[in-house]
């Protein structure tokens, strides 16, 4: 197996599991940030260097090629490209932000996609999330060009949490339980269906092995879990470590809407939207995904953390989370509105 970025969160986890169920496997990557496996053959090069294209392909051939990574069309495409003479298949790992209706209505396989440019390059690699949808359609188009649909398998994962995270979603939420006082949490009874990196990363090596291809989406199957049973799992794991109890004070989501709170980032993973959680899973879960409880993930992620786990730095992991002065002067508002 080779993996295309196997060192910062979804990759990493890919090539700990690949090692450890015996297969051989290579990580192609730049060598700047991240770790990989010590058993793991780490050769070191940049994919939007033809010339280091070129030179992984001879050290080939693979199986199968693993693209947890890509994001950029044309740098897609010309690996694909490249990578299709030396590996019987392909596994691209896309998103749910690659259709259309998301966050607005459920979607599943047959949904409807943005338009993607498979030869697009924008130009610039700041993270944009408007344009992020289109770009990951743009690498699929890119993939299924040049592997075909009988060598290609493409995953699009809904919201991935656990160790190695980057977004920094949960490792936000952990901290702000950890800071405790009270917290401002956006409706309790909503439904979210994260899926936990080691599920994916289980379920993609499964389909490998088993040759599938096709798309499938994968996420914890909806109905499961809620906000609310986040944020306690959270609460729950930094209790002893917290600098003072966390009181969750459960906010209407309109009334979050109507103060101007960012949705998704301010508060992570809280959109006011009609289907946020809206993934349909059932030919995954048919095929053989199986999720953990997701107090499962939020305790392996907090003793990563607490054991000195860093994630890779990137310019996301900024733009999440409420400036505590705005939060505390929110819970006022509320309250005193309520009580009033």
């Amino acid at each position: 197996m080779l993996v295309l970025g196997g060192s910062w969160f979804v990759g990493r986890v890919v090539v700990e599991d690949a090692v450890e169920r015996g297969l051989e496997v290579t990580v192609f990557h730049r060598g700047l940030s991240g770790a990989t496996h010590s058993d793991a053959q780490v050769l070191y090069g940049d994919r939007e260097n033809l010339d280091d294209l070129r030179r992984l392909a001879r050290q080939g051939p693979w199986d199968v090629v693993v693209d947890a990574a890509g994001s950029v069309p044309a740098v897609v495409s010309a690996s694909a490209e490249i990578l299709a003479h030396v590996a019987d298949r392909l596994v691209y790992v896309s998103t749910i932000s690659a259709y259309r209706d998301w966050p607005h209505a459920p979607v599943d396989e047959g949904s409807a996609l943005w338009d993607g440019d498979p030869d697009l390059d924008p130009g610039t690699r700041a993270w944009d999330p408007d344009a992020y949808g289109p770009l990951k359609v743009g690498c699929e188009v890119a993939c299924r060009r040049a592997f075909g649909d009988d060598r290609l398998l493409i995953l699009r994962p809904h919201v991935v949490l656990g160790r190695y995270e980057y977004v920094g979603r949960l490792p936000w939420w952990l901290g702000r339980m950890r800071r405790g006082g009270r917290v401002l949490a956006p409706s309790p009874d909503r439904s979210i269906q994260p899926v936990d990196v080691r599920d994916l990363s289980r379920f993609l090596l499964y389909q490998v092995e088993a040759g599938a291809r096709g798309v499938f989406n994968v996420a914890a199957p909806p109905g499961g879990e809620t906000y609310g049973d986040m944020l306690r799992a959270c609460a729950q794991v930094v209790a002893d470590d917290a600098v003072e109890p966390a009181e969750l004070v459960w906010v209407d989501e309109d009334w979050l809407v109507a103060q101007g709170v960012t949705q998704w980032t301010e508060l992570p993973l809280w959109r006011n939207a009609a289907a946020p959680w809206g993934m349909s899973v059932d030919r995954a879960v048919a095929t053989g995904l199986r999720t953990r409880p997701l107090a499962e993930t939020v305790l392996d992620t907090w003793e990563w953390l607490a054991g000195g786990g860093q994630p890779v730095a990137h310019e996301r992991f900024a733009e999440h989370g409420i400036a505590p002065e705005w939060e505390a002067a929110l819970i006022r508002r509320f309250l005193a509105e309520r009580s009033g």
